[in-house]
């Protein structure tokens, strides 16, 4: 049961838009490339704005299109106040703003504070200066351990693999918790701050909407800079946890008052902070009435199948926000993560189970993050190795295949390589053969397709009176489901327990799959109204 969508209905409006809106985050170099390169760009941003308006989002979170050498595909940033030649120019994103603002959509843009480029005139300035210059005080260099300083100064590794540290040739050690090519800023340096500052301001100033801060947990370093401890039982350094000296220092949290500061300055625009903290009490640090105003999280996105892990999931994410001024804030699939078509399976079972979890985390308070490509049910592709680009191949000594199955890009139409994405066939990540059936023009004549879904629980939770209220009730269930109600009247129900199940009483408004006889089959989800 799929009701017509209404894609020019009003959209959140007020200062607090972002409380209930759902975001669409465009991976820029995988989503529509509109010079023939190969790769995305502001442009082919541009030219899919109709699709957008159609799906019924309500803002973008576009990731960096700012100058870089791409070692980390845009997040080693060389100049956060451009945009990089590839991907257009600040003329382009100025039309791309004017454009969305016009058809009803927000626009927020990544900021990534933690690191810059190695290419940044600042960190190039810091190689030409000497130690203990100020050149290399806005970064985090350091003598090395042992008689000659050949040892890093301390034992943390890097995200991506491999020691948090690189050597320069007078024999300093300098700090980079990701990629050599990404050195860690030091923000106990006023200038650093100060920066920072002005790169919001020159976005803001442009007109966009907010930010999504990359690595918000990260920033601020303890003192000393200590060892990492080696976790209990396995001698394995503790990575994202507690011992984790790497993120969630306290000190973060000055940071991100200073953020608020500037954000408060212009009336209607939001940030989310990318905070990977498991802890609900330390999460909810960060959402403090002078800090973010959202922050991913992340426990719905790692959750296994199953109704005890999902609802564990959702009751957490809550936990969280309750005695914050934040909403939740509801995230399936990133740049960085599977995509959730393939972690609940692949083929036909992992769709299935993706267009119950489209209707689970859409039926749920607060604001909603969409991958692109969510929407048409795109799965990950495993690419040759000669193919792969994510720095963490390398790194990690082909250990780990990084993040690029994730990443292919957007088939729009056609039945061959490159869909519409590229007015060539060969694309930056290749794309594979066979995607015909899951591009958007195949998918958008098509009542029953993973599109028509999104298009219609976006109307629906765009205009109908149920979806009111920041709470949910839960619900008795039988086993193997979750049940909730919305202030609103809204009921989901989510079966995952192997068996049909009887629908509940109420006017059914939408359904990831068929509900004949009144039952809802295994690994379906529904909404009614009560």
């Amino acid at each position: 049961m799929i009701p017509d969508p209404s894609p020019t209905a009003a959209r959140t409006t007020g200062p607090d838009w972002w409380r209930d809106a759902v975001f669409y985050q465009v991976y820029i170099r995988s989503f529509a490339d509109g010079n023939g390169d190969g790769v995305g760009d502001l442009a082919g941003i541009r030219a899919r704005l109709p699709h957008l308006v159609d799906l019924g989002v309500d803002a973008l979170w576009i990731t960096p299109f700012y100058p870089s050498p791409m070692a980390d595909h845009g997040y080693d940033v060389a100049d956060p106040r451009d945009v990089e030649p590839a991907f257009g120019d600040l003329a382009e994103f100025d039309a791309l703003l004017a454009e969305a603002h016009a058809a009803g959509i927000r626009v927020t843009v990544d900021l990534v504070p933690n690191h810059t480029s190695d290419r940044h005139a600042w960190f190039q300035a810091a190689l030409a200066a000497h130690p203990g210059s100020p050149e290399r005080a806005r970064y985090v260099f350091r003598e090395g351990r042992g008689p000659d300083g050949a040892e890093p100064p301390n034992n943390w590794p890097s995200v991506f693999g491999g020691p948090a540290w690189s050597r320069v040739p007078d024999g300093q050690w300098y700090l980079h918790l990701f990629a050599p090519e990404q050195p860690d800023l030091d923000f106990t340096n006023p200038e650093v701050l100060a920066d920072l500052e002005a790169t919001m301001r020159f976005w803001l100033d442009r007109g966009v909407d907010g930010f999504r801060i990359d690595v918000a947990h990260g920033m601020a370093k303890p003192e000393g800079l200590p060892d990492m401890l080696p976790m209990e039982d396995t001698g394995l350094l503790d990575d994202h946890g507690p011992g984790d000296h790497r993120f969630d220092d306290d000190g973060v949290h000055e940071v991100h008052r200073h953020v608020r500061t500037v954000l408060d300055q212009y009336p209607g625009t939001m940030a989310v902070g990318e905070v990977w903290v498991s802890d609900d009490d330390r999460l909810a640090r960060y959402l403090r009435p002078d800090e973010l105003q959202l922050a991913f999280n992340f426990k719905l996105l790692t959750a296994e199948w199953s109704a005890d892990d999902l609802r564990d999931a959702v009751v957490h994410s809550l936990a969280t926000v309750e005695g914050t001024p934040a909403p939740a804030c509801w995230v399936l699939s990133n740049h960085d993560r599977p995509r959730h078509v393939t972690r609940y399976g692949g083929g036909e079972l992992g769709t299935r189970r993706a267009r119950a979890a489209a209707l689970l985390q859409l039926a749920l308070p607060g604001a909603a993050y969409l991958y692109n490509g969510d929407e048409l049910g795109l799965p990950d592709v495993e690419l040759p190795d000669e193919a792969l680009q994510d720095p963490i191949w390398e790194r990690s000594g082909h250990a780990e295949r990084g993040r690029d199955a994730c990443r292919i890009p957007v088939p729009w139409s056609g039945t061959e390589p490159s869909y519409g994405f590229s007015s060539r066939p060969d694309t930056w990540l290749p794309m594979p053969e066979g995607w015909g059936p899951l591009t958007a023009e195949a998918q958008a004549g098509d009542p029953g397709s993973v599109l028509s879904l999104y298009r219609a629980a976006l109307a629906l939770r765009r205009t109908s009176p149920v979806f009111a209220g920041e709470s949910l009730t839960w619900l008795p269930a039988p086993d193997g489901c979750l049940a909730f109600r919305r202030p609103g009247g809204l009921v989901c129900l989510l079966n995952v327990s192997g068996d049909d199940v009887p629908l509940p009483e109420g006017e059914v408004l939408l359904a990831s799959a068929d509900v004949p006889s009144g039952v809802l089959p295994d690994d379906a989800a529904v909404w009614l109204r009560a």
